[in-house]
């Protein structure tokens, strides 16, 4: 799990099936300091996180293919939680 800001969503005409009807958000990671860490993440998203929020996100992608119905999904982060 990794603490990380929204920076947008993502939409695609061409994707997985698995896919279709499923909010993408753009992520960046965060280190400990609060500082960017690593590349932005594409993650789905359940809970309606918006621009700006801090996330939690999970890359366990069995919970993200269950998440999205479909074992052969190449989903792999989820949002999990929103810091208030």
């Amino acid at each position: 799990m990794l603490l990380g800001i929204v920076e947008g969503t993502a939409v695609s005409h061409v994707k997985h099936p698995s896919m279709t009807g499923w909010r993408m958000l753009v992520v960046q990671p965060l280190d400990m300091a609060g500082g960017p860490d690593g590349d932005p993440l594409l993650v789905v998203d359940p809970l309606g996180a918006g621009h700006g929020c801090t996330v939690l996100i999970s890359n366990d992608g069995r919970g993200a293919r269950e998440l999205v119905g479909d074992n052969s999904s190449p989903v792999r982060w989820q949002t999990i939680g929103i810091v208030d």
